[in-house]
């Protein structure tokens, strides 16, 4: 997976970022990579997943568990959501660490294809910093 970094500032270019513009920089990046993703993940989705996937992120816990049970019942023991809890510390109840384990193999389900996605919208975003680094670097507030 990326990390949004100084690694990330430094491959697009933009390491001389004055560090107070740096973290909000790497927000506007995150934010508009997450709306970008978003919009190509919905293309071709039903209503229903849609529905079902916004009620997963917005993190009620009742269809979470729905879904959990009826698409990987057995998901606690499974390695991904053992690494998820770790790099996150919660604890293996918490609703916050379901719900967002239950995202990720919702895409995994329904969109398979959205590791792929991310990639090439993440690389689509750096192409596009970088044309305009010059700018940005002359006045970060753009």
């Amino acid at each position: 997976m990326f990390q949004l970094d100084e690694k990330f500032l430094e491959e697009i270019g933009l390491n001389e970022l004055p560090e107070d513009q740096k973290k909000p920089f790497l927000q506007h990046i995150y934010d508009e990579l997450e709306l970008r993703v978003g919009i190509r993940l919905s293309d071709g989705m039903s209503d229903e997943q849609l529905t079902e996937f916004e009620s997963i992120i917005d993190r009620k816990d009742e269809i979470v568990v729905a879904w959990l049970a009826k698409y990987s019942p057995d998901y606690k023991s499974e390695p991904s959501f053992t690494q998820l809890q770790k790099a996150t510390g919660l604890v293996e109840n918490d609703p916050g660490l379901r719900a967002e384990y239950a995202a990720t193999k919702w895409l995994e389900v329904n969109r398979p294809d959205y590791r792929k996605v991310v990639s090439e919208v993440l690389e689509g975003l750096k192409q596009e910093v970088i044309a305009s680094r010059d700018v940005i670097l002359n006045n970060p507030t753009v």
